[in-house]
């Protein structure tokens, strides 16, 4: 099985790295989930932009403009290849060790979400 993450981004130089370096740390082996991480700019005009363009190992997706987070959401909906997503904000108000446990407790009461 596999986990998309889903990373909206729009002027998130400061902290984009250590998100994705959270994301990437996260080990899913216990339950044999492989992960991808997908990362849609939504017309950053800060150094996010140039910062991603480097990025080789994970899909990275640019909106020419500012289109809103929905936008961005919907936009890596179309990339997405997991049987399950999450959407992770770049800011960090979510902490991807959570995703094991929510994981656990999906797969273990057969969810649909």
């Amino acid at each position: 099985m596999k986990l998309s993450i889903i990373i909206p981004v729009y002027n998130e130089e400061k902290s984009i790295l250590k998100i994705i370096k959270k994301c990437e740390a996260i080990d899913l082996s216990p339950l044999n989930f492989e992960k991808e991480i997908i990362i849609v700019d939504d017309g950053s005009t800060d150094n996010t932009r140039s910062f991603l363009q480097n990025i080789k190992n994970h899909k990275v997706i640019f909106h020419e403009k500012n289109l809103g987070k929905g936008a961005a959401i919907k936009t890596a909906l179309n990339y997405v290849t997991g049987d399950y997503v999450i959407i992770q904000d770049a800011d960090l108000e979510y902490d991807p060790n959570d995703y094991l446990p929510i994981l656990e407790c999906a797969i273990k009461n057969n969810a649909s979400v």
